[in-house]
């Protein structure tokens, strides 16, 4: 008896998490089916709210994206993440502490690059960039010290595993026949397999905008935000150039993209986020995938013809000489308009895709440093990158957790759109924040009218500052599951899920789920009927953040200035003539309204503010700018006044001394005959150029 009492605590304080070896089988307060971040922190939660959990993962790995090549974190305002979520980032921080850590570099040489604000931060111990293998030892660390059992590589049987009682999930079974009984359940998967196989509604692909008085959710023709398309380029997209007979070159559909603002069961594009070394001793040449085929490629080539050199603007670093690299540029490793069937498809179909897109983006990295026809300045750059010998060891360098950036989204007891993320109405009952721009990949390559290649879905747009999360996008509709929680496939719009699908969101979502989901059994309630008030006190307790109110400063986003409250005639960017590419950003703080243009040197940009002065006279010109280390020194700005045109040169990378945000460009004459006009340009820029507001401050 005494021998079996030791064995019991010996077992008891095994640090070995539990794996698909142990039987886990039976019942449980709570079972949580994915292995993304999400599930980890809602697994520790659910410990910490003294119930019993259990982990059912479809894949080996914990983490999802957090640990498979997401470490250049897509962070948005630092400040609104808290609780579980926020102690990742500190372990993080812990780890790099030690010297141990820096294998490949020193920490010295590393630097402090991060999301437009320091990677490193001391202050608060925090750290937001990271390897994969830093990430996973975390999320295994947790399971470990909360002895929370998980089981792997146990797929849901999605056809009948999942049983239930009227409107109350019993218990789920896997393909293997392990079946786990539960009084709550939460869906932390990218894909939403159990809220789908258990009949709550869903949506795959992109709402008209209509649906949900939405502006930038439904097809998106014509709008080009960010860097990601062929711009003016006019490339063909034809075999041999021009001739539409010779037929379209590969991965361009020849059907038509759909009219603007209409909604289709397209999906955002799907890439691997790569970790890459320059290290030589830690790197492995570029694999020739199987069933390589170099036609694949042709469009990449022409977008080189065109003088294009933009290949590695994404490989951003990770310490030990690592990146995380993401897609970047008009063909890229962002695989457009193969993934469409993913979100519904069975296991073997997923299996088909992924490898699809493993062999597209491996073939990508072989082209590059190999083809003969490739820019030699581009192929001898590639030729210095890698897979990482000490990442992903079981996958010969390669990432186990493609990006699955939207797939099912549940239709719940509240729908996150735009509107509430951007301001035009209140968030009820805020369970966690996101802040991060609102954002999508590319969805199609299409033929345009005049016949070139184009792609389209892409968009970046700035919020004015961090936005609530809705309770009611965790749960579904009442009747339909009342005892499940979705922290990942949260019920949103596809353009509203843009901003809200970051990996510390998810964290902070899967807290708040197992808060909830502890609640509602003590209560013996259905999820939708927790009573707020109680949720909310807890949460923020626990260290979560429900609304922002903290000070605005460098590191978060700051709400724009109201433009109609500041004196003299002021023109917002959004009131601008704009040429070329701009993306829209307000990662920065200080601009004016909901956020500011942002243009890089290169191809020709620019934005032309006309206004309507009061009265002929003197007016000082006035000019605002977010600063940062990464803007142009020499932004270009023409002053179109009565005497002439004045050529101004403005450092953007010293702060703006008028209220934080704006410079003085000079007191001019104006007439009334004429708008008064200045024009912002990223000619010859040495860094961003950033085309906020122009006010004209009229001088007695």
């Amino acid at each position: 008896m005494r021998s079996v009492l030791l064995l019991a605590v010996l077992l008891a304080g095994c640090s070995t998490p539990v794996n698909a070896a142990t039987p886990a089988e039976g019942a449980h307060d709570v079972v949580i089916y994915g292995g993304t971040c999400a599930a980890v922190t809602a697994a520790v939660q659910t410990k910490k709210m003294g119930k019993t959990v259990i982990v059912v993962s479809p894949d080996k790995h914990l983490g999802g994206l957090s640990s498979g090549g997401l470490g250049f974190t897509d962070t948005g305002n630092k400040a609104v993440i808290g609780g579980l979520s926020r102690e990742f980032y500190q372990r993080i921080w812990k780890h790099y502490n030690e010297d141990a850590a820096w294998k490949w570099q020193k920490k010295e040489e590393y630097g402090n690059k991060g999301q437009g604000t320091p990677a490193i931060d001391g202050e608060n111990r925090t750290m937001w960039i990271f390897e994969p293998h830093a990430a996973e030892r975390v999320f295994e660390d947790f399971v470990k010290e909360h002895q929370i059992p998980v089981v792997r590589d146990e797929l849901l049987d999605r056809a009948k595993g999942v049983k239930k009682d009227g409107a109350q999930i019993t218990s789920i079974t896997t393909l293997s026949g392990k079946t786990y009984t539960g009084k709550m359940f939460i869906d932390a998967t990218y894909e939403g397999d159990l809220m789908a196989a258990a009949g709550v509604d869903y949506h795959v692909g992109r709402e008209a905008n209509s649906i949900y008085d939405e502006k930038w959710n439904g097809v998106q023709v014509g709008i080009l935000h960010h860097q990601h398309h062929f711009g003016t380029m006019n490339i063909s997209p034809y075999v041999i150039p021009g001739d539409p007979k010779s037929g379209l070159l590969p991965r361009i559909t020849a059907e038509k993209p759909g009219e603007y603002g209409s909604g289709d069961k397209k999906v955002q594009a799907y890439c691997y986020r790569m970790c890459l070394t320059d290290k030589e001793e830690n790197r492995i040449p570029f694999p020739k995938p199987d069933g390589y085929d170099p036609k694949q490629y042709e469009l990449l080539l022409r977008v080189f013809e065109k003088g294009w050199r933009q290949t590695f603007n994404k490989f951003d670093p990770i310490p030990n000489h690592k990146t995380d690299t993401n897609n970047h540029g008009p063909f890229s490793t962002d695989n457009i308009g193969m993934n469409y069937d993913y979100p519904d498809a069975s296991y073997e179909r997923r299996k088909e895709i992924l490898k699809e897109h493993e062999t597209y983006q491996k073939g990508w990295l072989y082209f590059i440093a190999n083809d003969p026809r490739v820019p030699k300045d581009v192929q001898e750059a590639m030729q210095k990158w890698g897979l990482p010998k000490d990442e992903f060891v079981d996958n010969g360098g390669w990432s186990h957790q493609i990006y699955v950036r939207e797939a099912r989204r549940m239709i719940g007891s509240y729908v996150m759109t735009e509107n509430e993320l951007l301001k035009r109405r209140p968030t009820p009952d805020s369970v966690g924040m996101g802040s991060y721009t609102i954002d999508s990949h590319n969805i199609q390559r299409y033929v345009t009218p005049e016949g070139h290649v184009q792609n389209e879905g892409d968009i970046g747009v700035g919020l004015k500052g961090p936005y609530e999360i809705a309770y009611g996008a965790l749960v579904p509709k009442k009747g339909q599951a009342n005892n499940l929680f979705v922290p990942v496939c949260v019920s949103s719009s596809h353009i509203a899920f843009g901003s809200i699908r970051m990996e510390p969101v998810f964290m902070i979502l899967g807290e708040s789920s197992a808060t909830a989901a502890a609640m509602a059994i003590d209560a013996d309630i259905a999820v939708q009927d927790v009573p707020y008030a109680k949720l909310r006190e807890k949460l923020l307790k626990d260290g979560q953040v429900l609304e922002y109110t903290g000070p605005q400063k460098a590191g978060g986003v700051k709400k724009g200035l109201e433009f109609r409250a500041l004196p003299g005639v002021v023109v917002d960017d959004e009131q601008a003539k704009t040429t070329g590419e701009w993306q829209i950003g307000s990662s920065q703080p200080n601009y004016v309204g909901d956020g500011y243009r942002a243009a890089r040197k290169g191809e020709p940009a620019t934005a032309r503010y006309e206004a309507r002065l009061p009265a002929a006279g003197k007016y000082e010109v006035r000019l605002s700018y977010s600063v940062n280390p990464n803007r142009a020194t020499n932004a270009t700005v023409e002053i179109h006044h009565a005497g002439g045109i004045e050529k101004v040169k403005v450092d953007q990378t010293k702060a703006a001394p008028i209220e934080g945000a704006f410079i003085s460009l000079g007191v001019f004459e104006f007439s009334t005959d004429k708008p008064a006009t200045v024009v912002v340009s990223n000619e010859g820029a040495t860094g961003y150029v950033i085309a906020d507001a122009v006010q004209w401050v009229e001088k007695k």
